[in-house]
Order: C-alpha cells, then sequence, then structure tokens
C-alpha cells in the first residue's frame, strides 16, 4: 500500500523547516557544498582530519589553534589546543578569537556548540564519511569553506587516485581475513566495533571483514560473542601508558585464547589517528593495515 503524501500546508512546514535548517551556519551533514566564510583569517579547526586537510591544502596559515585530536603533522602542535573535539569548552575556544570554525561531525557537547552559536563566530560542521568518498567529501567541503575549491578538487584527484591504488592491493584476495578491533580492555571486558564504525570502515578499505556485524558502534563482548566471533586477527590502536593492553594480557583472555587470532597471536597495532582519522592519510594507513593482513599474499611483506 502506498504511503499517502502529505498534505499541502504539512509540505510547507517540511520545506520551511528545511530551509531553516541550510540557513544555520554550522549545518552541512546533508549539503554538497558549504558558503565560503567571510573571513578565515583566524581559523580553529575541531577534529584531527581537518587539520590534516587545512595542511594538505597549503592553507595552514589560516589556523590559530586546533583540538587535542590534531596530533598531525609535527607543525600542528604547536598550535594553542583547545581541548577535546567531544567535550570542548566554549571559552577555550573564544578565547583565540577566531573569526571562523571548522567542526568535525560529532564534537560537542551540544550545550558547547548552542554557545558558540550564539558568539556569532561563523562555523560548518563537516560530515564525518568513513569511506573512500567520506574523504574527499571532507576535502572538498573545507576547501569550498576556504575559499580554494580548486585547491581542493585538485587534492581529492590526488587521494582518489591513491585511496584506489591501495584498494586494488587486495583485489585478488580471495580469503578475506575476519577483523575484531578492540577499542578498549577494563576488568577483563572489551569494547569492540561493530558497524558504522571509522574501524569498520579502514577493515573494509583493507579489504577485511570486520567480525562484528550484530549491532552498530561500539560496545561491551561477552565471552560468548568474542569466541562466535572467530577473528582471524585482532586490530588495536597503538596506545601507551593506562590504555596499552600488553601482547600477554590479550592472548591470555579465556575467550581470545579460543579464537583463530588468539591461537596464533595474530595482533595488529596502529596510530589510532592515522588509522582512524579518514583524512590525507587514509589511503597510507589502508595500504599499512591490508599489508600487515595479508603480507606476501599481496605481494608486499611487512
Amino acid at each position: 500500500m502506498q504511503a499517502p503524501s502529505l498534505r499541502r500546508p504539512a509540505r510547507l512546514l517540511v520545506a520551511a523547516s528545511l530551509a531553516l535548517l541550510a540557513s544555520w551556519p554550522g549545518f552541512a551533514q546533508d549539503q554538497a557544498s558549504v558558503e565560503p566564510f567571510p573571513d578565515t583569517s583566524r581559523l580553529v579547526a575541531i577534529g584531527g582530519s581537518l587539520t590534516e586537510i587545512v595542511y594538505a591544502l597549503g592553507e595552514e596559515k589560516r589556523l590559530v589553534a586546533r583540538d587535542s585530536t590534531a596530533t598531525y603533522p609535527e607543525a600542528a602542535l604547536a598550535l594553542p589546543d583547545v581541548g577535546y573535539m567531544r567535550a570542548l569548552s566554549p571559552e577555550g575556544v573564544l578565547s583565540v578569537s577566531p573569526t571562523a570554525l571548522l567542526v568535525l561531525e560529532g564534537a560537542g557537547p551540544p550545550e558547547a556548540l548552542e554557545v558558540l552559536d550564539k558568539s556569532r563566530v561563523r562555523h560548518v560542521t563537516i560530515p564525518e564519511g568513513c569511506s573512500a568518498e567520506g574523504v574527499l567529501a571532507k576535502v572538498r567541503l573545507v576547501g569550498q569553506a576556504l575559499g580554494v575549491p580548486d585547491k581542493a578538487e585538485a587534492l581529492a584527484a590526488v587521494l582518489k587516485s591513491e585511496l584506489d591504488a591501495a584498494k586494488a592491493l587486495t583485489a585478488g584476495v580471495e580469503q578475506r581475513k575476519r577483523v575484531l578491533f578492540i577499542l578498549s580492555m577494563a576488568d577483563g571486558k572489551f569494547q569492540a566495533s561493530g558497524t558504522g564504525t571509522a574501524a569498520d570502515g579502514i577493515i573494509a578499505l583493507a579489504g577485511a571483514e570486520n567480525a562484528i556485524t550484530g549491532y552498530q558502534g561500539y560496545k561491551a563482548l561477552t565471552d560468548e560473542a568474542i569466541i562466535a566471533a572467530a577473528p582471524d586477527v585482532i586490530l588495536m590502536m597503538d596506545r601507551g601508558g593506562d590504555h596499552a593492553v600488553a601482547d600477554d594480557a590479550l592472548f591470555s583472555h579465556p575467550a581470545v585464547s579460543l579464537t583463530p587470532a588468539g591461537k596464533a597471536r595474530a595482533v595488529v597495532r596502529i596510530d589510532g589517528g592515522y588509522l582512524l582519522g579518514f583524512g590525507p592519510r587514509t589511503a597510507s594507513a589502508v595500504r599499512d593495515l591490508a599489508e600487515a593482513l595479508y603480507g606476501d599474499e599481496i605481494g608486499v611483506s611487512h
């Protein structure tokens, strides 16, 4: 049965609502383009991949601050740090007197963004797309916001070629590795990636399969779920300090020890910002992960 069409008043309300959203400075998630900032003399980028893109475009002279996820390139570390992108303080952001804000989707909290909206500092939210297409969309939107669309198109063309080449490495692989991405381990419990995450996206680009497909996002796994997932390889961020999980602790876990990955002690650790950033370095991250997973099978040793 066909759903009834909206009555005229409802259609007008929907159209008016969409028009209002489209005029809001932070609304970019469903747009193919954004208007250039009127003033980018004091730009703040919130989100490590956005800072990387600004540098890759050669527009870093505009930047006056970054958030704590922006650790590459090394030159960015000299910029003032306004805090973690998901726990922003409006006062911290506004302390550097920005004229424009590039904000990666997922930044917050919402209350902080509301304060920034009221400050009348122009900002654009760039969608977080965990795919090759998502990387190219980010580049184009950042370029448009900064008023350098030609530079962005040139960079996107280079990155597309690199991403295509990286994905092609595993085109001939017949037996795809099952990969379990573990975000953290605390008290013997693992937080692991399901679908719809950056980890899920990078695993797919590297020619492998996510061992967990029963839920979206990150959740705690039961021992039974780990055993049922039967990963060939465990993928983790290369982290230090209290967040690090040593091989012995990982593979001595009762459930992990029963999986193919546990029996082979197969784990890959890669820097989190590099692996999950989905920015200009993603093609290189895909290549590194593919080499770590498949090695000689794709004609490259690691």
